[in-house]
């Protein structure tokens, strides 16, 4: 079969690859083409974009980008229709995603959404697209089985397929002493950044995060380089500051850190599954304005996937105007040297641990997908 899949971002991209390699495990001949990344490309995706050259992050950035976001939505719709899939699925990435489902439909193809929107968070209004538009969702997270519901939509949770990718990474066995000498490292504990893999969360996560070199002497500062990005990307950012950066090691990077400063999103939940204690950052264009959007319409008590999933405060969320010098320094120096903080927050990281599951869920959901394609067949 034919399957279009489509990934806005560094964090779909990792799971459609990983969705990609169940599909072919169960459907052998199929042909796999879409919008995503290097890992998508890697797993048997003709990669129609990048998503490097389509990622825009934040309210006011969306505004500025319309006509972009307008043309490769139109690129797209005739890429769709000219190839002629089995099916679509779509990761996330709802602005974009939820205009290609309606696209998709309108001309007699399958829509499957694999990782829902955040609906739950703002703009639960899209639920009577998803319903209109989307013939399966397959979500990963126990609680929005309880939000769809509320709205008589059958959705289907079969785990998470970040525990695979932790649960499969390589490096397991390695030890602190082995990753410095790997990466020339200085061997001082490390501070891991993880600052995104957009432009725009480089722009405004980045420099609050370093502003804790000059604070923490003692510790030495690694960024999780993005694959997105090359070393000019940083360069700005960084001057003459003595901060490395460290490109496709991100969980060995995050499992050997004493702590981490996260950019809110997948790698919140990652960092937890790493069982390295956090703050999580987030940040944007537009100051009070933003920030006023942002309280206004956001309907969740948290943002970050972390205390989403417990429904209390695991870790720390700086948002916005809150993501300061001083509040994040205090934020660091408690996971840092508070036993009792960094025990507590590794205990709910265990507990969330048990709520997502056993591993293979990118496989499970492959062959619900191919299961489900079969059963609607005339």
């Amino acid at each position: 079969m034919r399957y279009y899949v489509i990934a806005g971002e560094a964090s779909g991209d990792l799971h459609a690859s990983n969705l990609i390699r169940g599909l072919r495990t169960h459907d052998p001949d199929a042909e796999v083409r879409g919008w995503g990344g290097d890992l998508m490309r890697e797993a048997g995706c003709e990669i129609v974009r990048h998503y490097k050259d389509t990622a825009i992050m934040g309210f006011v950035a969306v505004i500025k980008n319309l006509g972009k976001l307008k043309a490769n939505i139109r690129f797209c719709c005739d890429d769709i229709q000219t190839w002629k899939p089995d099916v679509v699925i779509l990761i996330d990435y709802a602005g974009f995603n939820l205009r290609i489902a309606r696209f998709a439909k309108s001309i007699g193809i399958r829509v499957f959404y694999y990782i829902s929107p955040k609906l739950w968070a703002w703009n639960t209004g899209r639920v009577k697209q998803i319903r209109e538009n989307v013939d399966r969702m397959y979500v990963i997270f126990p609680f929005e089985t309880d939000f769809y519901r509320k709205y008589n939509y059958k959705v289907q949770y079969v785990g998470n397929p970040l525990v695979d990718a932790i649960y499969n990474r390589p490096f397991q066995q390695e030890g602190f002493s082995d990753f410095v000498a790997a990466n020339g490292l200085s061997g001082r504990p490390i501070i891991a950044l993880l600052a995104g893999s957009r432009m725009q969360e480089l722009k405004f996560v980045l420099p609050p995060m370093l502003k804790m070199v000059k604070h923490f002497p003692d510790f030495e500062f690694v960024i999780a380089g993005a694959p997105s990005m090359k070393d000019a990307d940083y360069a700005a950012y960084l001057g003459d500051m003595d901060v490395k950066i460290i490109y496709g090691q991100t969980y060995r990077l995050v499992k050997q850190a004493t702590a981490a400063l996260v950019t809110s999103g997948t790698a919140t939940l990652e960092t937890a599954l790493l069982k390295t204690p956090q703050v999580v950052c987030y940040s944007g264009e537009g100051g009070a304005f933003s920030y006023w959007l942002f309280k206004t319409f956001v309907k969740v008590k948290y943002i970050s996937l972390v205390n989403l999933m417990l429904d209390r405060e695991v870790v720390k969320e700086l948002l916005m105007q809150q993501l300061n010098e001083k509040k994040l320094l205090s934020e660091l120096a408690r996971i840092l040297y508070d036993e009792e903080v960094r025990r507590k927050m590794i205990a709910d990281y265990e507990e969330i641990i048990g709520k997502l599951g056993k591993p293979g869920a990118s496989e499970r959901f492959a062959k619900l997908m191919i299961e489900d394609i079969e059963r609607d067949r005339p």
